[in-house]
Formats: structure tokens, C-alpha cells, sequence
């Protein structure tokens, strides 16, 4: 299995992105193909044992930052790491691309520029996976759409439950619920009220709408939102779990008894951080691409980047591209009988 990993992504570019695909290449055997700055890369790389190891590196002159418009960048810099790294998937050269940069632009550039949508994808959606008591959970749209119609959510479901069940190991049939502002039958928008009657007829395991609380006690494996709302979840997530910590650590800091006793309890701390810690998974797909594409944060760390391979490999394992490909008109041809 090929992975091309841009290692112009994060923040720190390519630090962070080329010890993570060492990690990955190292524990999983996998052959890592790394686009970017060539000599920089090279750099980065002499600083690790990577004796057995199958990683090549793709020169790309140009690279996609963080303040490049997604509008502009398809035809301002076609020789990015982000353009030849897909293209490469497109072109069957790579199984699949991972990148930790500009979202927006990965978007873009994948569904514009190089593999384009899967045939009957309506709109590609964003995903997160959270871990929710050890179990991963998939949300989806987190920010591709922030304006959505009912058929481009229950699209969303569909590729969701698929990338639950082939990727994360869920059951054979994920749970899906519609994040709505109250769980009852009949709340939401009129986005949620017609997108939950539709989802109710279709043969998939819809469990009806969900509240942020019934998310975060594992009742349900797909959570489905338009991008707005997704996206301020997303973000009051994460949001919330630093807060939260920072609040504990300068809590048991203000007082001696309470540092000695936190000193006492850093191991479990750190277990529940592992717990909750979006580092552990890395990475999500973008769902309805014609290709494998995994998505992380600019601010992710070597275990991050390499943790977003794995889930790449799980995905190219699962053959998530062809599974959507396949369920999707099937989908379709019920939701244009449901009445």
C-alpha cells in the first residue's frame, strides 16, 4: 500500500510531517511517498534510522499555506505538495493522501483539481472522528457545507455509516443519528424535520435526532449535521476539552496539598487525555472524493501525523471509495420513491 503524506501541511512543515511518516512507515510497513521541498524534507529525514524502510520523496516546488484562499490556489500554485500528492491518487500511483494543512484548499484542489466526486456524490462532506469512551465516532459535515439540502444529508449518513463500518470497525450497522436541538421527533429546522423523515423510511439505522449529550454517551456511531453546525461543534469540542484541562491544571497549581495529589494522579490524567484526544485518531476522511483523502490539523504533533496514516490504511483496507460507489445509487433510487 502507497500513501502519499504532504509534508507541507502543519504548522511546523516538515517537521512534524516527516517524523510521523517515518513512525508510520516503521510500524506499519508501509511504502510513504512524502511531497514537498525536497531538500527540506531530505533534511528531516537524516535525522531518523529509516534503514528498511520504503519511503520516497516527490519534489514539489510550491506550497499551499494556511492563509492561501481555497478560490485561487487550483490555478496559483497547480505544482503544490497537496496537487501532486492527489494527482498521484488520481493517476493510481498512490493508494491514498494524507495532509495536515489548509482544509479549505485540500477540499478544493481534490474535488476541482485532480480526483474529482464519486459519480452521484451531490457534495463532498468534511468528517471528524471523535473518541467517545474508546469509541470512535464520525461526524459528518464538520465545514464542507454550511448550507445543506435534505438529499445531500442523507447522502452524508450513507458514506458516514459506510466509513463507520469499513474503517472503524463498527458494527455492520452503524447507528446514525441527526444532531439536533432536541431529540424528540419533530425538532430542528426544517433542514433536520424533512431530513429525519426521509432518513426513517430508508433501509439504513437511523436512531432518530441526538443531542449533544446522547452523542458523548455513545448513542450513535454517525452523527450527521450541515457543515455549520458541525463545524461549531467541532470546534466547541475541542474548545472545551483544553479549557477544561487548563482549568484542572491551574486548579491543583494553586495550592501544595493539591499539587502533591495531582503528582499522585498524573498517570490517570494522562490516561484520560489518551481517552479524549483527537491526537489518537489524526486524522478523517473527506468523504464522497473519487479517492482516498485523510484531513488533519495544521497543529498536529509527529503521533498525529502518523496516527492520520493509519487512518488512511485503514480506509484503503477497507475499500471505502468502492463501497460508496456501489451503495450510493442504490440509496438514491429509494430516496427519489420516497414520497
Amino acid at each position: 500500500m502507497i500513501i502519499a503524506v504532504d509534508a507541507m501541511g502543519t504548522d511546523a512543515c516538515p517537521v512534524a510531517d516527516v517524523h510521523g511518516a517515518v513512525l508510520a512507515a516503521r510500524e506499519r510497513g508501509l511504502h510513504v511517498v512524502l511531497t514537498g521541498d525536497e531538500t527540506a524534507i531530505k533534511r528531516e529525514l537524516a535525522k531518523y534510522n529509516t534503514t528498511g524502510l520504503t519511503i520516497d520523496i516527490v519534489h514539489a516546488p510550491q506550497a499551499i499555506t494556511m492563509h492561501d484562499k481555497p478560490s485561487v490556489i487550483g490555478k496559483g500554485k497547480p505544482d503544490s505538495s497537496m496537487h501532486i500528492a492527489l494527482k498521484m491518487v488520481k493517476d493510481k500511483q498512490a493508494d491514498a493522501f494524507v495532509t495536515m494543512g489548509n482544509t479549505g484548499a485540500a477540499h478544493a484542489v481534490a474535488m476541482l483539481h485532480t480526483v474529482g466526486r464519486i459519480r452521484g456524490v451531490k457534495r463532498p462532506a468534511l468528517s471528524a472522528v471523535f473518541p467517545v469512551f474508546g469509541h470512535p465516532v464520525i461526524f459528518t459535515d464538520i465545514g464542507a457545507n454550511a448550507d445543506a439540502k435534505p438529499e445531500w444529508m442523507v447522502q452524508f449518513a450513507l458514506m458516514g455509516a459506510i466509513y463507520a463500518e469499513r474503517a472503524l470497525g463498527t458494527s455492520s450497522n452503524p447507528r446514525i443519528g441527526l444532531l439536533s436541538n432536541g431529540e424528540e421527533e419533530g425538532k430542528g429546522n426544517t433542514l433536520i424535520r424533512e431530513t429525519a423523515e426521509i432518513l426513517a423510511r430508508l433501509p439504513l439505522n437511523f436512531v432518530g435526532n441526538v443531542e449533544p449529550k446522547q452523542v458523548f454517551h455513545n448513542q450513535a456511531d454517525v452523527v450527521v449535521s450541515d457543515g455549520f453546525v458541525g463545524n461549531i461543534l467541532l470546534k466547541t469540542y475541542e474548545a472545551g476539552t483544553r479549557y477544561l484541562s487548563e482549568h484542572i491544571r491551574r486548579t491543583i497549581r494553586a495550592n501544595i496539598v493539591w499539587t502533591l495529589a495531582g503528582a499522585a494522579l498524573r498517570p490517570a490524567f494522562s490516561r484520560v487525555r489518551t481517552k479524549i484526544d483527537t491526537t489518537e485518531v489524526g486524522g478523517a476522511p473527506l468523504l464522497g472524493v473519487d479517492g482516498v483523502v485523510i484531513i488533519g490539523h495544521g497543529s498536529s504533533n509527529e503521533i498525529a501525523v502518523r496516527n492520520a496514516v493509519f487512518q488512511a490504511e485503514r480506509a484503503v483496507s477497507g475499500d471505502i471509495v468502492n463501497h460508496i460507489r456501489q451503495r450510493l445509487p442504490e440509496v438514491m433510487a429509494l430516496l427519489e420513491s420516497v414520497p
